[in-house]
């Protein structure tokens, strides 16, 4: 009997030193003691791999050009104020769309996009001092001029979008939500060099700053 019992144990140690514990990460795909055909796995899925052949398809291709007429999940983007900054036609849209709250975390969100891809050529604060005009691009506008004040933000979410003159399309860098977060930004911007004391509106700081 103390046989059956050493038997039993080796085995037990042969087996969790090769197919280890629950759990283990493993730097090897694991021992499959089973085939896959008589009992499948989550492990080993029938998945193709990019660039892949593949033998469902009779010319051998893994990648497939979409069927004609369909959108990916999560695309169909039929709001044409949130995602072209149009109000309908041609005409550009004042304001934010639906679902875009204007609010401090969207204005530091914006902030940090700008920050990455707009402030070396538009500068800091907007005024079109990037680090680009030192190396000759002399033709950025500064956000502060009337003109660009006084354009509705879809027409600016517009440009962001497609670009304009020399300055490229970032739809391939920002979302849309985030490209609606630097048009915040810019807005911010705008109203800090046009501000006044009286447009202070919390009573603690105006009262630091006299004003009644």
């Amino acid at each position: 009997m103390r046989h059956v019992y050493l038997i039993t144990f080796f085995v037990c140690v042969l087996l969790v030193s090769i197919l280890g514990f629950r759990g283990t990460a493993f730097t090897k795909p694991p021992i499959d003691v089973f085939p896959e055909w008589a009992f499948p796995s989550m492990e080993v899925q029938p998945k193709p791999r990019p660039q892949s052949q593949s033998k469902f398809f009779a010319d051998g291709r893994s990648d497939r050009v979409p069927p004609a007429h369909t959108v990916a999940r999560g695309m169909l983007r039929i709001d044409a104020h949130r995602y072209a900054g149009k109000a309908g036609g041609d005409a550009f849209a004042r304001g934010f769309p639906e679902g875009i709250t204007v609010d401090l975390k969207l204005l530091e969100r914006g902030r940090d996009r700008f920050a990455i891809y707009c402030s070396v050529c538009h500068g800091g604060v907007g005024d079109g001092n990037g680090i680009t005009k030192r190396y000759g691009m002399g033709a950025t506008p500064s956000f502060h001029d009337d003109r660009l004040r006084s354009l509705p933000e879809g027409e600016i979410f517009h440009v962001i979008s497609n670009g304009r003159n020399t300055m490229l399309p970032y739809a391939d860098k920002l979302s849309p939500d985030d490209r609606w977060a630097v048009v915040a930004y810019v807005r911010a911007l705008q109203r800090a060099q046009q501000g006044t004391p009286a447009d202070v509106a919390d009573a603690t700081a105006k009262q630091s700053l006299g004003i009644q």
